[in-house]
């Protein structure tokens, strides 16, 4: 059976007070849409930019900078252009007249990562925080588009955008609604009729290594970048004692090096863990939810801060193009707890690098029992929020030699080379430990 698409048409009523937001978000996304369209645009000197990947790579630091938009608004944004300006290719292959892609119509793309879609309402992501609308249904909506599609449990939201009518001063979603029993839609994600739902937990640090894995892959340097940026801050500080305009030209040209070398590091890592999740056959990837981190971790400062959500951002964006997700859970005792046994207690963490649970002792590197617990804290509330009469798709925790369910039950992977065996380990020594 193809895919059944359909899409729906319905109201929404938008708070008095929050309507400023959508209007400026809808101006920060054509700004990014309409800033990717001129750099894309390239005829008739040179070939025009069709790749997605390029674009990104090449403007989202810079529109994330210049906006207050979601790291998926932004890439949005950048991909709607990019699609018009493939658009543009094809025409001008065929000899037609075209010219550079420019968006000015109110529309606003969102999907499950920007927006969450219910039956009565939407909450949508804007550059103030999300805003609740509410539909308006009418009284008797059955045999209308609204009773069929958006009321009918049978269809789920896909990606959908919203419009606004200057006419009537309204707000429109246009749901993009799909019948939930069709085939897996790369494009857009994990089927809601998945036969397993695979978590990679990601714990983060502000030393020994940047992220660590619940397959037991120890990420990135943390402590490397920390050296890096301590030796950056103390040649910045000399220069600026010089306070010649020489010196501030080279605090400029070093600032620029630095946020280069960064950002190449995030690259690599934010690609080490999408390896680790495709390696795994995994359908979701789980990190700690990084809301207010400067004030959970002591240690984390200004920079800590803003390199886990770069990371974070990354590994989202780039994931879309594998149809895996990327969620955030609480934090909430996942240093604590046994990942084992359940056991939670704060004498179980012993160092900065060694978990010992004090009930069933068993033993291990700190930050990859906590990658395990992040990845069990998204997995309990997939399974919660399974509806399906027959169980609803496996939910599994990804490891070194294969996965684990809820009910600790291991499964070891076809290739495992322990085999039999029931525990996992690290595949690689944690920096410094």
């Amino acid at each position: 059976m193809g895919d059944v698409l359909r899409t729906v048409k319905v109201k929404l009523d938008v708070p008095n007070e929050r309507r400023d937001d959508l209007h400026q978000t809808k101006d920060q996304f054509l700004h990014c849409a309409n800033t990717t369209a001129a750099w894309a645009w390239r005829y008739p000197d040179e070939y025009c930019v069709t790749s997605k990947q390029q674009a990104e790579n090449a403007l989202y630091e810079r529109l994330r900078n210049e906006t207050a938009l979601t790291a998926n608004l932004v890439q949005k944004g950048i991909r709607r252009a990019i699609e018009a300006t493939k658009s543009g290719v094809a025409r001008l292959k065929k000899g037609e007249t075209t010219s550079q892609p420019h968006f000015d119509a109110w529309s606003v793309v969102y999907d499950k990562r920007s927006a969450t879609f219910h039956r009565d309402h939407v909450s949508l992501s804007t550059i103030n925080g999300r805003v609740e609308c509410e539909y308006v249904i009418p009284d008797d909506p059955e045999e209308t588009p609204i009773g069929e599609y958006l009321l009918n449990e049978d269809y789920e939201f896909r990606m959908s955008t919203i419009q606004y009518d200057r006419s009537t001063d309204s707000f429109y979603l246009h749901a993009r609604m799909r019948h939930t029993t069709d085939e897996h839609d790369q494009s857009t994600g994990v089927s809601s009729d998945a036969t397993h739902r695979t978590v990679l937990g990601v714990d983060l640090n502000v030393d020994g290594s940047l992220a660590v894995t619940s397959t037991g892959e120890f990420i990135g340097n943390a402590d490397e970048m920390n050296h890096r940026r301590r030796e950056f801050e103390k040649t910045r500080g000399s220069m600026q004692q010089t306070g010649t305009r020489s010196a501030h030209l080279s605090i400029q040209s070093m600032d620029d090096r630095e946020h280069r070398w960064m950002r190449d590091e995030l690259h690599r890592a934010s690609n080490q863990i999408l390896d680790e999740a495709r390696d795994h056959g995994c359908t979701h990837v789980a990190f700690e939810n990084l809301t207010d981190i400067r004030d959970r971790m002591a240690g984390a400062k200004r920079f800590h801060a803003w390199a886990f959500r770069r990371l974070y951002e990354y590994v989202e964006y780039k994931a879309e193009m594998f149809g895996i997700e990327i969620e955030q859970v609480s934090p909430a005792y996942t240093s604590q707890r046994c990942s084992k046994c359940g056991f939670t207690h704060e004498t179980n963490r012993r160092s900065k690098h060694q978990f010992s649970c004090q009930k069933c002792e068993y033993e291990l590197n700190a930050d990859y029992n906590a990658s395990k617990n992040i990845a069990r804290k998204l997995l309990k509330r997939l399974r919660s929020g399974q509806t399906s009469s027959s169980g609803g798709a496996r939910c599994q925790c990804a490891l070194t030699s294969g996965t684990v369910n809820l009910n600790g039950e291991f499964i070891a992977s076809v290739d495992s080379t322990a085999e039999g065996e029931s525990t996992d380990k690290p595949t690689t020594s944690v920096v410094g430990h």
